[in-house]
């Protein structure tokens, strides 16, 4: 059981270094702009891959199931520019009806 500790306070101080070496190294600099653009688009490529290995990964394999539908909901309110509430609630709604359905 140590080693799993040893592993987390490993991890954690890490992540700790990780995270002060930007500040740290650049002081009180701002990035070049190429590289700014660059990191500001870096969240939403995490969050879209996160969201779609959620939805349509499986068990080394592509699954479409019920979730598909409540993403493809999502993505619909998002174009239609609804708010992040109502995306979730749609989400959430077209998923759930599909389930009950099938």
């Amino acid at each position: 059981m140590s080693d799993v500790w040893t592993v987390v306070a490993v991890v954690g101080g890490a992540t700790i270094l990780l995270k002060a070496a930007g500040p740290v190294l650049l002081g009180a600099r701002s990035l070049p702009p190429t590289l700014d653009r660059v990191v500001m688009l870096l969240a939403p490529a995490l969050l879209a891959a996160l969201v779609v290995v959620q939805v349509a990964g499986g068990d080394r394999e592509l699954v479409l199931d019920t979730r598909a539908v409540g993403l493809a909901a999502a993505a619909v309110a998002l174009l239609l520019r609804a708010p992040i509430l109502v995306v979730v609630a749609a989400a959430a709604v077209a998923t759930a009806l599909v389930r009950l359905v099938t």
